[in-house]
């Protein structure tokens, strides 16, 4: 099981956040892409492809990682949230 320490030890490598780029928006580490613009590609029912297509800075791994610590987030402590 991935902890949380192992999570946001993870995420700091993969995800900036910096005033100078896009305001503070968190981004796609050592790019300007923001890491909302893949969650919104994934809402509309676009594939993590064409997501990768159109934004060949991020690359597949950033992409699956960020998807990993999205949902060991949300099984973490959304879950039981929203389950309730």
């Amino acid at each position: 099981m991935i902890t949380q320490q192992a999570v946001e030890n993870r995420s700091e490598s993969l995800i900036v956040r910096d005033q100078e780029t896009l305001g503070g928006v968190p981004i796609f580490a050592g790019t300007r892409v923001p890491v909302q613009t893949l969650i919104e590609y994934l809402e509309r029912g676009f594939p993590l492809e064409e997501f990768l297509d159109d934004f060949p800075s991020v690359s597949l791994e950033q992409a699956l990682s960020v998807l990993q610590i999205a949902k060991h987030a949300l099984m973490e402590y959304g879950y039981e949230s929203a389950a309730g």
